[in-house]
């Protein structure tokens, strides 16, 4: 009896691993442009209205690391389920917000569900996609969320254009949590589909099941349970130190000029005087440049090493940033704008799922989930710190100054990832694996 191929295995089990993501995604990317129109809405100043939004990315960074711990105790499949049911309180929460306070605490469930949401899924594709293809299966699972991002807000638009309630735009993620849910429960689930695969595979080659090969479903022995508990948050954080460090600080870096390019693009618009409808066509268009790549991003680190896709990338949205901070005052500063904006989205996206391929190749295939937790922290770490930057700034001196220090920490970010990636994710060739 021959075992599957690799890709075999993957299309055995990608309608339940991308499926739930995919939902998932279209409803969080539905929600994530009307949290502050809601917040005004309902009362909040500008700024507050700002740190409303803010907080789902804040909830994420709260939940990260936490939700390895938590992954790892329950398993992929009903921390998903789990977070989908916890992310609709906060939906329901956002939609009966009689004032801005409590649809703070709504959207901070969010992001806190979110957190484990997403990592239950990187686990799972960290444990049970085979090393040969692991970049290709994690840039399409980035490829999902991007396209639910891209796909969510025009959902929005029409929902809210028939209903004439900016949050009615909640029900589409209820709708989309419920039906991840529905989906992870119907379906089966992929992790006894790979187990049974790999019991047969080494049954028929007369040697037992690898015990790191065994899917994490949950339901694990008393003393597995107790070794996982011993893994808790510190002892992961202080054990990995050395990694999340070095290595971490380039993938800080990565999150925060992802983050960053969302928040300077509307910002130089409005400053260079674009209207809204200009705008979003232009981003819109962007956007579709970012999710068109995700695919080639993975099979540029399945084939050279996860080199060749990170510092690319940093190393064109560092020139993206650097090039808009020169460019504010120029006759032809809206034709650099889009010239600059279709840059930056094809520098993001030969670079789409490089946090979670690192991650995973890090991870220990056994129980990826605690160690992925610390990782995903320091992404949505620099994610999280980079609007505050850009902002603070751009409010002490200009968009162009704060453009170019953009500039100026990718390549720092690219010179932290072109010294540590080959120290702590070699590539090994295609062939010789």
């Amino acid at each position: 009896m021959s075992s599957p191929t690799p890709a075999a295995s993957l299309r055995s089990v990608a309608l339940a691993a991308f499926l739930p993501a995919a939902l998932f995604a279209i409803g969080e990317g539905a929600i994530i442009p009307i949290i502050p129109v809601v917040a005004s809405d309902l009362g909040a100043s500008l700024p507050f209205a700002a740190f409303v939004a803010a907080l789902i990315l804040v909830g994420e960074l709260i939940g990260d690391v936490p939700s390895g711990w938590l992954v790892s105790r329950i398993g992929e499949r009903t921390a998903m389920i789990s977070a989908a049911l916890v992310s609709t309180v906060g939906l329901l929460t956002c939609v009966a917000a009689p004032n801005e306070w409590v649809l703070a605490l709504g959207v901070l469930l969010i992001g806190l569900s979110t957190a484990v949401f997403a990592l239950a899924r990187h686990a799972f594709m960290t444990s049970f996609v085979p090393v040969e293809i692991r970049a290709r299966a994690l840039s399409s699972l980035g490829g999902v969320f991007r396209f639910g991002f891209f796909v969510g807000p025009f959902l929005a638009a029409g929902v809210i254009h028939l209903t004439g309630s900016t949050q009615s735009a909640f029900w589409i993620h209820v709708g989309g949590c419920l039906g991840a849910a529905a989906v992870l429960l119907v379906l089966r689930d992929p992790t006894a589909v790979l187990g049974e695969r790999r019991a047969a595979a080494a049954a028929a080659a007369g040697s037992p099941v690898d015990a790191a090969a065994r899917p994490s479903t949950g339901s694990t022995p008393g003393e597995v349970a107790v070794e996982k508990e011993a893994r808790g948050l510190f002892a992961t954080l202080a054990r990995h130190r050395g990694v999340l460090l070095r290595l971490g600080s380039g993938a800080a870096l990565i999150g925060a000029m992802r983050a960053g390019r969302q928040v300077i693009l509307p910002l130089w618009a409005v400053s260079i005087g674009v209207d809204a409808p200009q705008t979003a066509l232009v981003i819109g268009i962007a956007g579709a440049v970012d999710f068109a790549l995700f695919y080639t991003s993975g099979q540029i680190m399945d084939r050279w090493g996860r080199l060749w896709s990170a510092v690319p990338s940093m190393v064109g949205l560092s020139i993206s940033y650097l090039a808009l901070s020169l460019t504010h005052d120029l006759d032809a500063r809206v034709g650099w704008f889009i010239a600059v904006a279709m840059f930056m989205s094809l520098a993001n996206g030969i670079g789409s799922g490089i946090l979670m391929t690192l991650g995973a190749d890090l991870a220990d295939r056994a129980d990826p989930a605690p160690f992925l937790g610390a990782w995903r922290f320091t992404g949505d770490a620099g994610s999280a710190a980079a609007p505050l930057l850009i902002s603070g700034l751009t409010a002490l001196v200009s968009i162009s100054v704060a453009s170019g220090v953009m500039g100026l920490l990718g390549l720092a970010g690219a010179a932290i990832l072109l010294r540590y990636v080959p120290r702590y994710s070699p590539h090994v060739p295609r062939e010789r694996r």
